[in-house]
């Protein structure tokens, strides 16, 4: 069979760039979706010329991006095999999964490029929008059959569009943002009075880098209103611009960052690196309002040093100096004095506020000699603030303040591997939790039977400790719970006072529980010992359930046995960690959680490699796993499990 060069097909979220048959190519397809029964498998019948997708194909690039849009939608499952042909006469043919009594088809959503796109338009699918627009639709992105099985949906595709449009703490809670709007919950504001209903839908932001959303079941009892809260983290490890940040040594021109959370610095090195996060900028009216910014291609690298000026890198480690070698370098000096003198108009305005910070906007360095003094003659360099402005098409001179993150500019891809099972991203801790929990709130059924509250806490700074006004722990979560319950007592018919019904919060925090949602390590091939022998968490293998006896983690035997019995329930895998007892222990949010509120917590976790590398990975299978767990959570049967055991105390 001849192969195909230079085939590049848009198979789910990542590109298939290689010289391979069509047919391996498609068996590759196929090898990603797993059947739960031969009842979930939809026949891809022959259709007449006239009508075929497959035969109106111009080629086998766009036969397989055509056929690889079909499975993103969930209208092609072949159970047999079928023979795909195109105009120019090739033959093809597919053989089907099979069948397999355990695991789901999983059809991801496709995440198409444009000529993907307009090639498979002919076979009448609805491929998911690229980009934004594609992100925005949520569930639209995502691929689903009618069965109602929990495991009959992948997020895989969507979730990768959330990674790829969330490269800060601010973009993540944006794109938050967005999904809750566009599943119709309403924005609240923590000054203004609320005015909430049963059935009622909403959301507040605070700093906007952390997001609470909770939906009101419309039978809520008044008197006793249980709370079901997922929480997780919006930030990952970073290099922080610092608020002087132009630098200048050796010829070039370098931005001075700081290091925030416990990153492996040393994989920032020789990476395409950029920068994003929120703008103050000074509109033509003279109001000041935040702008996210994010500039897609690669302005800075942070080079290692060549072995031939450091020998011994290799037997005595890298041990790079997070002052002075992590330094990401913008462009060499000469370049960018001749961009200021013979660039736009843009850039001459950028050099002239170097003279003064006129009208109160971020002082720069025209010339392209700042040091990074913290005189307030060169605070940041003005080749930086032209490459945001142009971003944010506004002039330099309105950019009056930023917190800008470095970030990799490498796009998230899923279907990676030799198997096709791997996602390789960055922030996956924790942004991993952060969508599988907003999703499966947005997903979750029943909330006209629900008598509770179901809840999305996604917070900031969990990397540095989480003591901050939007870190967990700060008195967000207690003031929602508060506001929430008390409008619900007086709605019920309680005394229309401060207090409401008297103990309605304190009843209602012991009838409720907490799922803190962070990132878990994978057992590493590799280094093996590192992990307690019988306690070692598998890619693909399920949510993690964490435990620590000094209370590192805030699950105990309760919570444990409830989530664990929630999951077999709904034939979800769970896997158990517990560190070694000669190393030291990690935390979450959990126990912040759990001391502040009182309330019923277990930590769960997506197992990962590399975690607080520039760079992670994780296995989609526990995307899916972590969505259909946290969904159920949401949905009544949690509600059946604790009241089907005699836990009380």
């Amino acid at each position: 069979m001849a192969a195909v060069p230079a085939m590049h097909a848009r198979l789910g979220t990542h590109t298939v760039a290689r010289s391979t048959p069509v047919a391996t190519t498609l068996r590759s397809v196929r090898r990603r979706l797993s059947v739960a029964g031969s009842h979930a498998i939809a026949t891809c019948e022959s259709q007449p010329n006239s009508h075929s997708p497959f035969l109106q194909t111009a080629s086998a690039t766009s036969l397989c991006a055509s056929y690889a849009n079909r499975l993103a939608t969930g209208l092609v499952a072949c159970d047999s095999w079928r023979r795909l042909s195109s105009r120019h006469h090739h033959r093809q043919w597919l053989h089907a999964a099979k069948p397999s009594p355990t695991l789901s088809l999983r059809c991801a959503a496709s995440d198409a490029s444009a000529d993907s796109r307009g090639q498979a338009e002919a076979d009448g699918a609805t491929a998911a929008t690229a980009g934004k627009a594609s992100f925005e639709g949520g569930a639209r992105g995502r691929s689903s059959s009618s069965s109602s099985s929990t495991s009959s949906v992948s997020v895989v595709s969507s979730f990768v569009d959330y990674l790829n449009n969330s490269w800060t703490q601010f973009h993540a809670t944006a794109s938050a943002r967005e999904l809750l709007r566009a599943a119709g919950y309403e924005q609240l504001r923590e000054a203004d009075e609320w005015r909430l209903r049963p059935g009622g839908k909403y959301f507040f932001t605070r700093n906007l880098s952390s997001i609470v959303a909770f939906a009101v079941g419309e039978k809520v009892s008044p008197s006793s209103l249980p709370l079901r809260i997922v929480a997780a983290h919006t930030d990952s490890p970073c290099l922080k611009l610092k608020p002087v940040s132009a630098a200048s040594k050796g010829g070039c021109l370098s931005l001075a960052v700081q290091t925030y959370g416990g990153g492996l610095w040393y994989t920032w090195f020789d990476r395409d690196l950029s920068v994003a996060g929120r703008v103050l900028v000074r509109g033509e009216d003279g109001r000041v309002v935040q702008r996210l910014a994010q500039i897609d291609r690669p302005i800075l690298r942070i080079p290692t040093l060549a072995i031939h000026l450091d020998r011994n890198v290799n037997t005595e480690g890298f041990k790079p100096n997070a002052e002075t070698h992590l330094v990401p370098i913008l462009a060499t000096q000469i370049k960018a004095q001749l961009h200021a003198k013979n660039g736009s108009a843009a850039a001459a305005a950028a050099a002239a506020a170097a003279n003064g910070k006129p009208n109160g906007t971020a002082s720069s360095s025209g010339n392209g000699n700042g040091n990074g003094s913290g005189n307030g003659s060169a605070e940041h360099h003005s080749l930086l603030l032209e490459l945001l402005a142009e971003q944010l098409s506004c002039p330099p001179s309105a950019i009056l303040d930023f917190e800008l993150n470095v970030c990799d500019t490498q796009r998230s891809v899923a279907g990676a591997g030799g198997a096709g099972e791997f996602i390789f991203s960055g922030r996956l801790d924790n942004l991993a939790c952060c969508y599988t929990a907003l999703q499966a709130l947005i997903d979750a059924e029943g909330l006209e039977e629900e008598q509770g509250v179901r809840v999305v806490a996604l917070f900031d700074n969990e990397e540095v400790g989480s003591e901050s006004a939007s870190g967990a722990s700060s008195p967000t979560m207690y003031h929602a719970i508060k506001r929430i319950v008390k409008q619900m007592a007086r709605q019920g018919g309680g005394e229309a006072g401060a207090e409401g019904v008297e103990g309605a919060v304190e009843r209602s925090l012991r009838r409720s529980f907490l799922v803190s949602a962070d990132m878990a390590h994978a057992l590493h091939p590799n280094y093996p010992e590192k992990h307690e022998e019988r306690h070692q968490p598998r890619l693909g293998m399920g949510v993690v359930v964490k435990h620590n006896a000094n209370q590192r983690y805030a699950t105990n035997l309760v919570s444990s046995f409830l989530l664990k019995h929630l999951a077999t329930k709904h034939g979800l895998p769970c896997q158990s960690f517990v560190v070694r007892n000669d190393m030291g222990c990690g935390s979450t949010i959990g126990p912040i959680l759990a001391s502040g509120l009182g309330i019923r917590t277990v930590d769960v976790g997506i197992p990962q490699l590399s975690m607080h590398s520039i760079r992670e990975m994780c296995a989609s299978d526990d995307i899916d796993t972590a969505y259909h767990l946290f969904k159920a959570f949401y949905s009544t049967a949690f509600a059946e499990v604790e009241d089907s055991v005699d836990l009380d105390e």
